[in-house]
């Protein structure tokens, strides 16, 4: 086993200053709303137009492109615009990995996370 394997240490899952569990907490906050998880698996297929986000979520437009705009902000979405249409694809791969493995643990969980009161419910 090599000297570097022995001093590195790993990166704690959770940061421990106060500002960086706040950053992750907005990531998962931005992560945490029904329409744009389906906004981001939508848009991790292929890129995608406005009107066809708006189609696929069954919303309105101006709260579709509030979800967009929020998951562009955040930086899980890239928008590339062309004329008058925008294009949405999902910015990190990662993301979609993170949130496919978030519905396995709540398959594994289900129960327990449909119970839970202290979390907020969808409204």
């Amino acid at each position: 086993m090599s000297t570097a394997t022995l001093d590195a240490s790993p990166t704690p899952p959770v940061p421990e200053d106060p500002a960086g569990r706040d950053l992750l907490a907005r990531f998962y906050r931005a992560l945490g709303d029904p329409t744009r998880l389906a906004l981001l698996a939508f848009c991790a297929e292929a890129e995608r137009t406005g009107t066809e986000c708006v189609h696929h979520a069954g919303l309105s437009q101006g709260r579709v492109s509030a979800h967009l705009a929020c998951l562009v902000s955040c930086g899980l979405l890239e928008v590339r615009r062309a004329g008058r249409f925008a294009y949405y694809r999902t910015r990190d791969p990662r993301v979609v990995e993170l949130v496919a493995l978030g519905a396995s643990i709540v398959a594994d969980h289900a129960a327990g996370v449909a119970a839970c009161t202290r979390v907020d419910a969808p409204a």
